[in-house]
């Protein structure tokens, strides 16, 4: 189980597979496999284990452009790992019916919007004015 974590506050995100196949789809959908090339503070600096205090705004802002970008694609365009396309989602395509495009699709393992979870944990780094971190529970 991973989680974002801020200072003491834990936003439970799901396996490491699952945050792994969020990574994967931004960066094969929105940087044309190119990791990093678009979002570079999540992509690259976040997705290693930390996001500085300093780069918390330049996150939210890449954020919200994932968002954005992402509602162009439909759910089957998931992308479960960039370094092999061949493998799928656990569920396959059995996803809920409230699930429209690719900016909706990620729920987290508490059955929560991921995109909505991550915004969260990011505003509360900003209020403290310290890292965002991913953490293995």
């Amino acid at each position: 189980m991973t989680a974002f974590t801020v200072k003491y506050y834990m936003y439970t995100i799901g396996t490491a597979d699952f945050l792994h196949s969020f990574f994967s789809t931004v960066c094969g959908r929105l940087e044309n496999g190119k990791w990093g090339s678009r979002y570079p503070y999540l992509m690259n600096e976040l997705y290693q284990g930390m996001l500085s205090a300093e780069h918390l705004a330049a996150g939210a802002e890449e954020l919200v452009q994932i968002k954005k970008n992402l509602a162009r694609f439909a759910p089957n365009q998931v992308i479960w790992d960039i370094d092999d396309r061949s493998l799928t989602p656990p569920w396959g395509d059995n996803i809920s019916d409230d699930i429209t495009d690719l900016s909706n699709y990620f729920v987290t393992s508490d059955g929560n919007d991921f995109l909505t979870v991550f915004s969260a944990a990011l505003d509360k780094a900003r209020e403290l004015n310290v890292p965002l971190t991913i953490r293995t529970l």
